[in-house]
């Protein structure tokens, strides 16, 4: 398998409508994967009220805005450890809520090892749980 890991992005914000609806949402989705809230910014002289989210032992990598717009075509995907991560992914997202797109499946047109599934968040954000292996 080609070695398709890594990123030189540090950290993503995503603007949402409505904060503690998204964090509802994302809460239980990223636990899932591993994923959970590390910081709370309030809004004041750095801008609106962020919520950050990363690994446990790391710093925050996904962070939650409170800015009222969402971008148009926004997808997001997290790289997950195995196919049966992509479930469980798909399933938390689901049940808090998310809308289906795609069920997990093998995506050969993307490149052979490819193994994804697609929701859309409660505010339109495509989210995507891939493994490649």
């Amino acid at each position: 398998m080609t070695d398709r890991a890594g990123s030189l992005i540090d950290h993503l914000n995503i603007a949402v409508p409505d904060l503690r609806a998204a964090m509802a949402f994302y809460e239980p989705v990223l636990a899932s994967i591993g994923i959970a809230q590390m910081l709370v910014i309030p809004p004041g002289a750095h801008g609106p009220a962020m919520t950050g989210y990363g690994w446990p032992d790391r710093k925050p990598f996904f962070w939650l805005v409170d800015e009222g717009t969402v971008g148009t075509n926004m997808h997001l995907a997290f790289t997950v450890g195995s196919r049966e991560a992509v479930h469980t992914f798909h399933r938390a997202a689901l049940a808090a809520g998310a809308t289906e797109r795609e069920a997990p499946a093998a995506r050969p047109e993307y490149h052979p090892d490819y193994y994804g599934g697609f929701v859309d968040d409660p505010h339109g954000i495509n989210l995507e749980a891939v493994h490649h292996g």
